[in-house]
């Protein structure tokens, strides 16, 4: 069976990632971010989503980017994991895929060890990694994140 799956491609710098469209809720520009006391490092802060406090991830921290500050011309990526909405702070998104699952080469037969990535996908201007969004914050992360959302008031930024 030849299945498909469709992807949101995005960019950090000059490499492309995609991520399921099928856990993408929305992007929006960037907006502004609050930080979060005792949150993982990996987090920029909280963001607030129709009346929902999101996470925003620094996935540029995640997969050895340089860090830099959010710009008014970065989106973000609002997507649903399997515990919780996220925002990915990215340069921009370019465009939706659909493909062949056979064409996807998994992870562990390029990479070991590097959970975050579901697998790669040639095209004919360069490899896009799939982002494992589920697997993006460790257990220890999670749990920070988790004590750190609990700990801040109801009423958002």
């Amino acid at each position: 069976m030849n299945e498909e799956i469709q992807l949101l491609i995005f960019h950090l710098d000059d490499r492309l990632y995609g991520i399921r469209l099928s856990q993408v809720e929305r992007v929006l520009r960037s907006v502004d971010c609050t930080p979060l006391p005792g949150a993982p490092s990996i987090l920029f802060g909280v963001i607030s989503f129709h009346e929902e406090i999101v996470p925003l991830l620094n996935i540029r921290k995640r997969f050895g980017c340089p860090e830099r500050e959010i710009g008014l011309d970065d989106q973000f990526i609002i997507a649903r994991t399997a515990r919780r909405l996220v925002a990915l702070f990215v340069d921009g998104v370019r465009d939706i895929i659909e493909h062949s699952q056979h064409d996807m080469v998994t992870a562990q037969k390029i990479f070991h060890q590097v959970e975050q990535i579901e697998g790669v996908i040639q095209l004919d201007d360069g490899l896009i990694l799939i982002h494992d969004l589920d697997q993006f914050l460790s257990l220890n992360e999670e749990n920070e994140l988790e004590k750190a959302l609990t700990r801040q008031p109801s009423h958002g930024n």
